[in-house]
Formats: structure tokens, sequence, C-alpha cells
């Protein structure tokens, strides 16, 4: 008799102290995010950022003018884009360069162009004027290949870039090689490019898609040292990387580039015409970078 009421009381026991935890044990179907430090708040809430917020700012600085612009933005990170007048033709002025590097490379990558071979200059060959050095050496100078590239890129010597183009790859070896990357809207021989091509070319080097590790490191520098920081890199932190390429004309002020910022990488064009304050526009795309910058991180 004792044994049984033992076993009824063992079992009212078990029985209470199943009913009590899965009372405690509430299913949640939706349960609150952990908010930690490892999982901040604007994380869990983060929302898509709205390319019409950053045409808006944009637009805002530059005005009524905003025809003569080309402005084009394209975050790696998350594919955001932004475009204003993106597949409008301008005239290319210097960043034109970027195609005859790439092009350039690809030759090398492919054993067809020694960067180590030496071009003489001759007199016909020097073009006197806009930016670059080699116009001011006399006719007999030799150069590496390499040399008229780091040139090219980080002085925007047009010497410099006939001698490759016209000597070393072939003006229309370059033309071809653009149409087969898609730059449909790039004329080499008449200096026309749009935002969305000069993005199409730089993502190609930047991706290691024109030539190898070393050969991408060494275009990326030339663009990194330039000695025209004072646009798209002039009121960006200090610890932001630019690889870029200006070009300057008559009444045309660029600057195109990739930027590098901790946890982001993103491209910026800015592509102008009919400008007719060359200091007040260069600002004004300092301002714009930054502008997109902020936006951006």
């Amino acid at each position: 008799m004792k044994t049984r009421i033992g076993i009824i009381l063992t079992v009212l026991m078990t029985a209470s102290i199943l009913y009590f935890y899965q009372k405690g044990q509430t299913t949640i179907l939706s349960p609150v995010p952990d908010i930690s430090p490892e999982s901040p708040l604007t994380k869990i809430f983060s929302r898509k950022k709205n390319p019409d917020e950053l045409q808006k700012k944009i637009q805002a600085l530059v005005g009524n003018t905003w025809k003569n612009y080309s402005v084009y933005v394209k975050d790696y990170t998350t594919e955001f884009t932004m475009g204003i007048n993106e597949s409008v033709i301008f005239t290319a002025a210097s960043v034109n360069k970027i195609p005859i590097l790439a092009s350039l490379y690809l030759g090398v990558q492919k054993k067809q162009i020694d960067l180590d071979a030496l071009v003489t200059l001759q007199a016909m060959d020097i073009q006197n004027y806009g930016t670059g050095t080699i116009r001011y050496d006399p006719p007999g100078t030799t150069y590496s290949i390499k040399t008229l590239a780091r040139l090219m890129m980080q002085k925007s010597d047009n010497t410099a870039a006939f001698l490759l183009a016209n000597y070393v790859i072939g003006m229309d070896s370059i033309q071809s090689q653009l149409d087969t990357w898609g730059l449909t809207q790039t004329d080499m021989t008449n200096n026309k490019t749009s935002n969305k091509d000069m993005e199409r070319v730089l993502v190609r080097i930047y991706t290691g898609r024109i030539a190898n590790a070393a050969f991408t490191q060494e275009m990326l520098a030339f663009m990194k040292d330039s000695d025209f920081e004072d646009r798209i890199p002039l009121l960006l932190p200090q610890d932001t990387t630019v690889y870029h390429k200006t070009g300057n004309g008559d009444g045309v002020i660029h600057d195109v580039g990739i930027i590098e910022l901790t946890g982001k990488k993103y491209y910026l064009g800015i592509l102008t015409s009919d400008v007719t304050d060359e200091d007040q526009t260069k600002k004004l795309i300092g301002s714009i970078s930054k502008t997109v910058y902020d936006f951006l991180k």
C-alpha cells in the first residue's frame, strides 16, 4: 500500500514540475533582435538608399547648369547607382588616357609589349600644348614604355599619350579593344566618351580583368599618385584612396575615379562642358565628391 502511494506521489510531483516548466517556456514567434555592440541598431533597421535623394543634393549644388554636367555614381558594395546625364557623350579631354593605359597593359599581359622597351622622342611627336613635361625635352631623348605610361597618368603628359597611342599600341587597336569591352560611346580619334564608358574601363582595370595583380597595382599606383588632386579628392578625408584621372580643355573640367574607404568602394565620374570658371568648377566637383562620400559612407 505504501509503495503504491509513493508511486502516485512521484507521478503527481513529476507532472507538476513539467507543467510549470512548460508554462515558463512560452514560444516567441517573432523574437526581438538582440541589440548589442555586435549588432547595432543602425544595421538592424538599415534601409536602402534612394538615388533620388542623392540626385537632388547634387542638382542643388549644380543649380541651373546641370545640363552641362554628367555625374555617375556606382557603389560596388551595394550596387547602388545614381546618374545625371551619365550616358551623354562629352569631349573626353585627358580622361581618354585611361583607355590608352588599359589597352597598353593588355598588350603587356599578352607579352606583345615590353614595358622596358625604349621609345625615342622625335621633334614631330612633341605635343606642344596642355600638361606634361616631355614637350620641354630635346628630340632624341629616350623613355621606357613604362615611364611614358607613368607620365601619361601622373602628369597627364600629352606627348607621352601621343607616343603610346600612335607608336606603341596603335589608335585603331585601342578603338577595336574598346569596342570589344562595350565602350560604345568612346571615340578615341574624335576624343569623345561618356561617364558610363569611363566606369566600364576603370572597373575592368580595378578588378584585374586587364592584367595580372602586379600590373594591376602598377596601373592603380599611377592613378593614385596623380599631380592633380584638386577635384574628387579635394574635400575627402586623408585616409581615403582615390584612383582617378582628370581632364582639362576649353570649357571642360573632368575627374573620374574609383574611391576606396573602409568597407566601401565606389565609382564617381564628373564630366563638364561649357564651364566659364575653371577654379570654381574644380571646387564644385570637390563639393559633389564630398556629398557623394557622405551619402554613401
